[in-house]
């Protein structure tokens, strides 16, 4: 999760350890790459990485819970140069990265992740906006590190985004557990 807001408490009091990544997609990238690093340094294969968090949404209503498999920059813009809105250019990576997708009973939708708080239309196509998970899933792809990610919609999007961002962030935190207990019990019963 980037911010502690986002699971107020309740990973805390179940005794569940969180790593808070910050916001922003560098902070993430970051935050993750070192923690993913500890596994590499003690020569154990990497772990699911989960990441729940809030995101606006044009898309889903305020509340929706929505499981992200697709994952695509919306703020990476190098068309003076030629190259397609969301392309990095000369980046072995593809402009839309994807992964298995985990939470089959949810609604699915594409994150565009971007360092900005959407409060108007992304011209990148998602359904779902945030700051971090492209670059969460960019260090899984890169690291060949499972990832699943599932979204609490707290926000249109729009003119009104930051107040319902403040006044919804923390309402998923309890579904978040949910999901995380459900991972949990799903790889303990593979063993």
């Amino acid at each position: 999760m980037a911010l502690p807001l986002e699971s107020a408490g309740v990973f805390d009091a179940a005794d569940v350890p969180v790593l808070y990544c910050g916001v922003g997609k560098v902070n993430a990238a970051i935050a993750l790459t070192r923690e993913l690093r500890r596994y590499a340094h003690a020569a154990q294969p990497p772990p699911l990485v989960l990441n729940f968090g809030s995101a606006g949404s044009r898309v889903h209503a305020t509340g929706s819970l929505v499981a992200c498999h697709e994952f695509a920059q919306r703020d990476m813009d190098v068309s003076g140069l030629g190259f397609a809105l969301g392309v990095t250019p000369y980046d072995e990576a593809p402009a839309v990265l994807t992964f298995e997708p985990r939470f089959a009973h949810l609604t699915t939708a594409v994150c565009g992740s971007g360092d900005s708080f959407a409060t108007g239309a992304s011209a990148v196509e998602c359904a779902v906006v945030d700051m971090e998970a492209y670059a969460l899933a960019k260090v899984c792809w890169l690291e060949n590190a499972p990832f699943a990610c599932a979204k609490y919609v707290t926000d249109g999007a729009d003119h009104a985004a930051a107040d319902h961002w403040r006044n919804n962030v923390h309402k998923a935190a309890e579904d978040f557990l949910a999901l995380y207990r459900r991972v949990e019990q799903e790889a303990g019963s593979r063993r």
